[in-house]
């Protein structure tokens, strides 16, 4: 008997038990979302205060007093004249110009709201070693690119030869310069290169010098020669007249005389002087008579008997 009532007890419980855990269940839910409710509430509080809303304020004021300086700054590095400044300092200074602005209007903003950047700072200087062992030949054809930019040695549209390369310039970047061959090649030459390797700018000066080696015959007259070779440039009209163009004698072969005609032309008109002088030199030999000795070779048969 004592058993049976036993169960019985039991078993209520058992039945009561289901109810009565998801009631209590139930209000655990409700506190935690009330709690979690009223937390992001005074969050809100906390934050949207009346000294943050102004703080915002005037960050955004700041931060757009910074951008009317740097667009002011900016327009005025752009109507900088080509004759005090090339366009590769241009670009760079305002390429500098616009990096100074991101990183203050950056640092403005973290420091408005509290954030210490000591730590910001010793992070990017862990990861700035870190990049620089990465990347030590960009870091060297970033610094020789600012060497070869600031020291003007070379210039969009000129014609350089570095390291075997001859080509015309295309773009000199911080890293790196493009120039086109004269077969239309397109070749990327880094500043590295540039700064370690002997260059040759042949647009530097606006005129070059053209030295043209000619030969006369022996039973050629000296002063007569000279006097030929002297009216040679007059006739091609990408000669210049100042420098003037001299003659002079090279010395004495074993089948020749040597001689030698220099002129001075505009790097741009380099083929067709050349070509011109060509065609005057044999023009005013040809017209005085005077011959140019080439080798001979006399051939005897002989005929047996």
């Amino acid at each position: 008997m004592e058993e049976e009532v036993l169960q019985d007890v039991v078993s209520q419980k058992i039945q009561e038990t289901p109810s009565s855990f998801a009631e209590a269940v139930g209000h655990a839910a409700d506190d935690a979302f009330f709690k979690q409710t009223n937390g992001i509430w005074n969050w809100i509080k906390m934050v949207f205060t009346w000294e943050n809303v102004f703080k915002c304020i005037g960050g955004v004021l700041v931060v757009l007093l910074f951008w009317l300086i740097y667009r002011l700054i900016r327009r005025g590095i752009r109507q900088i004249p080509e004759k005090k400044f090339s366009k590769a300092k241009l670009a760079i200074a305002e390429k500098a110009i616009k990096y100074i602005f991101h990183a203050s209007v950056i640092l403005y903003v973290l420091s408005l709201f509290g954030i210490d950047l000591t730590a910001l700072w010793g992070a990017a200087g862990i990861a700035g070693v870190a990049l620089g062992f990465a990347a030590q030949t960009s870091v060297s054809n970033l610094i020789s690119g600012l060497f070869v930019i600031t020291e003007g040695s070379l210039h969009p549209g000129d014609t350089i030869i570095v390291d075997g390369i001859t080509g015309v310039v295309d773009e000199v970047k911080l890293l790196s310069v493009r120039v086109h061959t004269y077969d239309n090649q397109m070749v990327r030459i880094p500043n590295s290169t540039i700064i370690d390797k002997s260059l040759t700018n042949n647009s530097y000066f606006k005129c070059r010098r053209l030295t043209i080696g000619v030969s006369v015959d022996y039973k050629s007259d000296m002063q007569k020669c000279l006097d030929v070779l002297s009216r040679a440039p007059a006739l091609c009209p990408t000669v210049l007249k100042d420098p003037a163009p001299k003659v002079w004698f090279d010395g004495f072969g074993s089948s020749s005389i040597n001689m030698t005609v220099a002129i001075w032309y505009k790097p741009e008109d380099f083929l067709p002087t050349k070509n011109g002088m060509f065609v005057a030199i044999k023009k005013v030999l040809d017209e005085a008579s005077i011959e140019i000795p080439f080798n001979k070779l006399d051939v005897k048969i002989l005929q047996e008997v």
